[in-house]
């Protein structure tokens, strides 16, 4: 049998814990990070010029985005 087990190896409770708060940590990260930038695009204001001449399918359409800042 194998007698060399213990509590606080890494694959026991410390292993768990390290993995918890490893998850948690990045979970907080990306969720600050989310917030951060879902800030800056809500701040970030933009117009259409020249609505008439904008066509359906086109790789064009971004030149009639102007940012108002």
């Amino acid at each position: 049998m194998n007698e060399n087990r213990s509590v606080f190896s890494l694959d026991g409770i410390t292993g768990m814990l390290i993995a918890t708060v490893l998850l948690l940590s990045i979970l907080a990260g990306l969720t600050i990070w989310g917030l951060s930038v879902q800030n800056a695009s809500a701040n970030n204001f933009y117009d259409i010029k020249d609505e008439q001449s904008v066509r359906m399918i086109s790789t064009e359409n971004t030149k009639h985005l102007v940012d108002v800042k």
